[in-house]
């Protein structure tokens, strides 16, 4: 049965309660009814007999299955596009999600909006609901751990109409505790109407280096305490929700110029500096009740002398984690695609050395049949126990019991309207934005613009790729939101990496103007975006700055008299930005991380906490 035919309460493609009960062949009605295993701890004698039961059950190849999440094009189990199945054949030697887990009996699925799992709301629940059915009608059949990454700000793979809220460093520049909860407690109730039931947030790196290419804004600010308490209030907000949150990247990716996608970092770290700077938010994230923790793909030699990337670290994964932090939850990958992973063994032999280093969950291999054959291979040659296996397919499991997927895997069409997108949700991501809106610098008082005497406004700048599920472009979504609050807004956008003549174009519109906008995204020293802002100034038309993504834009452009850190150009944010410049909310965030000076990186500009008032 196609998974799109679900009817407008989900009652005709979910199999009646009992049905789900029967498929999982022997988990009793004390581990169904909810039960309250938490991976940290309070698991009962009774419900941990029962998982093994099912575990006792299962063959070789299935409990391999059980260990990896996995990636798969289409936006329904069974009936993808063509061009979905032609990548799935490609990529997996599949044709859809239903052969897939028919194949390889993986224990999890990956939502990537580039694969095609995240059109919108409905399509998501129906695909969800298909690739559980697909699952529980397979002899000894189990349901699926659904994961995606939705960080919130720039990484989101579902979009509108779900709920965007601000990404990490702008909810550290609101500072609230209540906010990230709050976050955590909206986003995961909508995820879970959708059948996502493990998200891959909260970032819990502290980013050190205002270089991070990976990290950043992804990364609630600087200070360890600070990012420790926003960590522990959005873990709490997921789990309040019944949606599995995931601490990552574990020991922690803050304090590097590489991205680990492209190749390996290394973190030089004492180990006092990582007690200091990296531990406080994993601690924090494993007293909160964290439900799974993914690994990073860095090497710290100071808290592993073999210098193996820490996701194939004994020392790190078991050692410090397990042991020394007490966290007896699920551990997971990052992905294993990446080139971090990748650059010191071949694909066949990371799997099997992620699980001998303590992880439960491998993520997204390269080749799932590489990586699903090497672990098998590795149990029937002694290399790994079969003990072993079950040692993290119990953890899997007991997390799957925790979230209610043995009581009912199934989400109802009613359910996504009743959760997704609500007027509530987006007026309480609204309200969290205008907490977060930074006043970086305001000589003069030129903020807030007067409607009276600055009504034309011309809005240039950035126009980079927009965050998933987000409408875009930045001017466009600025110029939109002024014009809604009384202005009359014109958007030009010029670009990351205006030419001369696009230069030359803004700074002619800007003569009709009583006022620019201009949005910044990563100014270098010689980034032709500083030409056309310095441009611009030499007009005489007031120039209000807005950094669209990182807040130490403005080290680099001294001459701007106002400027503000929205730390994404998601919609909701740059809304947010602009009823601050037309003076319709005050300012309220502050800065997270300090923005240095750019010709004297040893001198802080901007401390944390700065942040100017109207």
């Amino acid at each position: 049965m196609p998974d799109s035919s679900t009817g407008s309460t989900g009652s005709t493609a979910r199999p009646s309660r009992r049905a789900v009960l029967a498929a999982t062949a022997g988990v009793t009605t004390a581990l169904t009814a909810g039960g309250t295993v938490h991976a940290a701890g309070g698991r009962s004698a009774h419900d941990d007999r029962e998982l093994r039961a099912l575990i006792s059950r299962m063959t070789l190849e299935e409990k391999v299955g059980q260990l990896f999440v996995m990636r798969v094009y289409g936006h329904s189990a069974t009936e993808p596009d063509q061009a979905d199945v032609d990548a799935n054949l490609k990529e997996i030697g599949v044709r859809t999600a239903a052969e897939l887990l028919a194949r390889y009996r993986v224990g999890g699925i990956i939502y990537f909006a580039w694969a095609h799992n995240t059109r919108d709301p409905h399509q998501i629940a129906g695909l969800s609901n298909g690739i559980q059915k697909a699952s529980l009608d397979l002899p000894r059949g189990l349901p699926v751990l659904i994961s995606t990454d939705q960080e919130h700000g720039i990484v989101a793979r579902v979009g509108e109409p779900a709920t965007l809220f601000p990404g990490a460093m702008a909810v550290g520049a609101g500072g609230s505790r209540s906010d990230a909860r709050t976050l955590g407690r909206i986003a995961g109730r909508e995820l879970r109407a959708l059948g996502i039931r493990q998200n891959y947030s909260p970032v819990a790196d502290v980013n050190v280096d205002p270089a991070n290419p990976v990290i950043g804004v992804r990364s609630f600010g600087s200070d360890p305490e600070a990012v420790a308490g926003l960590v522990a209030a959005e873990v709490r907000g997921y789990e309040s929700s019944r949606v599995a949150s995931t601490a990552k990247h574990f020991p922690g990716h803050g304090d590097t110029i590489t991205d680990s996608h492209a190749e390996l970092p290394y973190i030089h770290h004492t180990r006092e500096q990582w007690e200091e700077l990296d531990a406080p938010p994993f601690r924090a994230a494993v007293a909160a009740g964290i439900d799974s923790i993914m690994t990073a793909h860095i090497v710290v030699p100071a808290l592993d002398a073999s210098e193996d990337p820490a996701t194939l670290s004994r020392p790190i994964l078991t050692g410090i984690l397990r042991e020394e932090l007490g966290y007896d939850g699920v551990v997971v990958t990052d992905s294993l695609g990446m080139e971090g992973v990748r650059t010191k063994y071949g694909d066949d032999r990371v799997p099997v050395l992620a699980l001998k280093a303590g992880v439960d969950q491998l993520l997204n291999p390269p080749s799932l049949d590489v990586a699903w054959n090497a672990v098998l291979n590795a149990v029937r040659d002694g290399e790994l126990t079969e003990d072993r296996l079950d040692e993290s397919i119990l953890r899997v499991l007991r997390l799957k019991a925790r979230l209610g997927l043995f009581e009912d895997p199934y989400v109802s069409h009613a359910g996504v309207d009743r959760t997704v997108g609500t007027r509530a949700h987006l007026a309480a991501a609204d309200r969290i934005a205008e907490r977060t809106t930074t006043l970086l610098a305001n000589e003069g008082g030129l903020l807030p613009l007067s409607r009276r005497g600055q009504r034309k406004l011309l809005v240039v700048g950035a126009d980079p790729a927009s965050p998933s599920g987000t409408t875009g472009p930045p001017t466009g979504v600025l110029a939109g939101a002024l014009t809604e609050l009384g202005f009359t807004a014109t958007a030009l956008s010029t670009g990351t990496a205006p030419s001369a003549a696009t230069i030359a174009e803004a700074v002619a519109a800007a003569q009709d103007a009583d006022a620019v906008v201009v949005g910044t995204y990563n100014v270098t020293a010689s980034s032709s975006q500083k030409t056309l802002v310095e441009q611009l100034l030499a007009t005489g038309r007031p120039v209000v700055a807005v950094a669209v993504r990182n807040p130490y834009d403005v080290a680099h452009l001294p001459g701007v008299a106002a400027y503000l850190a929205t730390y994404s150009w998601t919609d909701v944010e740059l809304r947010a930005a602009a009823r601050v410049i037309a003076g319709r909310v005050d300012p309220r965030g502050t800065l997270p991380v300090p923005v240095q000076r750019a010709d004297d990186p040893e001198t802080v500009l901007y401390p944390v906490g700065h942040g100017l008032r109207y």
